[in-house]
């Protein structure tokens, strides 16, 4: 069996994290605004439905760029649906991932993995990755669920592996049962 914290978050339940509940306690532009600034590039790593790129978008403006990453293309075709025909779609760039490789097609000054490194098998990879994606003076915000997914532990040993791809790591923002952290290109 699958260890549940390694787990990725079904498709089918995808409406449950894009609620109001949520929208309350994880306030997208509250959480994003001090990082994200109108014309900057954005990577969001394991977008889901768009709870994040959504707000993303709507920061970066039409000058801006968000690359919205998912391995489920269930989760990228909810985002499509929600942004067709509006002008996010033409800066939300969709981009289907693999377990193990992430390719986006120019680099980023900001990079959001919200509630989703703990689902990583190979995190050094996932960082060295993320490393070569970032723009110099980029930041990486990591946000991990408290208490039943990850450990205080596992998060310290999370950051220990950032740390060793040459991640400079600083104090991230107060959220509720999350621990979070900001990664700086060195």
């Amino acid at each position: 069996m699958k260890d549940e914290r390694t787990r990725i978050c079904p498709v089918e339940l995808a409406n449950s994290l894009d609620s109001k509940i949520r929208r309350w306690l994880q306030n997208p532009k509250k959480i994003l605004n001090p990082y994200v600034k109108e014309g900057m590039k954005v990577l969001d790593v394991g977008c889901g439905p768009g709870f994040f790129s959504i707000e993303l978008a709507k920061m970066v403006g039409k000058s801006g760029k968000v690359f919205s990453v998912d391995l489920q293309e269930g989760m990228l075709q909810k985002i499509s649906n929600k942004i067709k025909g509006t002008p996010l779609e033409g800066i939300i760039n969709l981009i289907k991932c693999e377990q193990d490789k992430i390719i986006v097609p120019e680099k980023v000054d900001f990079i959001l993995a919200f509630y989703m490194v703990h689902e990583v098998p190979n995190k050094e990879i996932l960082f060295e990755t993320l490393k070569n994606t970032l723009n110099e003076k980029g930041e990486f915000l990591i946000v991990e669920p408290k208490f039943f997914h990850v450990s205080q532990k596992e998060f310290d040993l999370t950051i220990e592996k950032a740390k060793a791809v040459g991640f400079k790591v600083t104090k991230g923002p107060k959220l509720p049962f999350s621990f979070s952290t900001i990664l700086k290109n060195i």
